[in-house]
């Protein structure tokens, strides 16, 4: 629920300022697509399968589920990339070419972005690793544990990683950090705080804010990615459901975070949601008098 009510509440506000959106504001916007897409694509399913204490469909949607979480979870995590990466080029450009990304430039990123992942969640079905069922029983994802014996599933999910959560998580990194050490210098040089430009202030924001959506999402994947490693080498049976349940519980969590980090750095995205009021703030007045026909019931939306 929080997922889709705050991610649609980042659509609607880009929605409604289209025309002003920024190039970098448009990597926002896929990420909130991606989030919103798992939660409709695959919370139902999973919260089904979980009243029903055993999975829901067999093995057609089996794959069907581990498909759009591996889908969404690479999009994610190559936006995420690709906002450090944009986030970095522009603290560290001169002030003449700080604006001058092109939206036409992020469209093809992102473009690339999803096909990059489209790619990958192909590839199971393709023959290359195997999609499967969750030591728990009541979630699907790639078949950790066929790799440990499997040449096959082994150079699949060794590819996997280092392609899409490896160098992803250490280009987030030293980008942040390079980002960082570059906001360093710059105050350093500026004895007085009260001088600092507002320019420096809003990137400085704008660049927290980018981290911390990064370290919400690769802190809410790590246990999930610590385990699912494990199984590679060792048996599903060594670890216990609830320490393969808690992980997946905690990944998928990832894209609620999003939305309250909006609210709480962005002023903007602050003011359009007060301004979104169609789902707050209306009241019903029934008028009616000497139970005259005549009087009908009138109904005031207002709000």
């Amino acid at each position: 629920i929080l997922t889709i009510l705050g991610n649609s509440a980042v659509l609607a506000t880009a929605v409604k300022r289209s025309s002003l959106l920024k190039s970098p504001e448009l990597l926002t916007v896929n990420l909130a697509v991606a989030d919103i897409g798992m939660a409709l694509s695959m919370y139902p399913l999973a919260i089904a399968s979980a009243w029903n204490h055993a999975w829901l469909g067999g093995d057609a949607s089996c794959i069907y589920y581990a498909l759009m979480g591996f889908l969404f979870g690479v999009c994610s995590m190559m936006t995420l990339c690709a906002m450090a990466v944009i986030r970095f080029l522009v603290t560290n450009s001169s002030k003449s070419n700080s604006n001058k990304i092109p939206k036409n430039t992020v469209h093809i990123l992102i473009t690339f972005i999803w096909l990059y992942s489209l790619l990958w969640a192909i590839l199971p079905l393709v023959g290359w690793g195997y999609y499967g069922p969750e030591p728990f029983g009541i979630s699907c994802t790639i078949a950790w544990s066929k790799f440990h014996n499997s040449s096959n599933g082994f150079s699949f999910i060794l590819s996997m990683f280092l392609l899409c959560t490896v160098l992803p998580a250490l280009t987030i990194v030293a980008c942040y950090l390079g980002i960082a050490w570059k906001v360093h210098k710059a105050y350093q040089e500026i004895q007085n705080i009260d001088r600092i430009p507002n320019a420096a202030k809003l990137e400085k924001k704008l660049t927290l804010m980018a981290v911390l959506i990064s370290v919400g999402f690769l802190s809410s994947w790590t246990p999930y990615a610590a385990a699912s490693f494990w199984s590679i080498f060792n048996s599903s049976d060594s670890l216990q459901p609830i320490a393969t349940l808690l992980p997946c519980l905690f990944a998928k969590s990832s894209t609620a975070y999003n939305p309250f980090v909006y609210y709480i750095f962005s002023k903007t995205f602050r003011r359009e949601i007060k301004q979104l009021q169609c789902c707050r703030g209306w009241r019903v007045h029934f008028f009616s008098t000497d139970n005259s026909a005549e009087n009908p019931v009138s109904m005031m939306w207002s709000g």
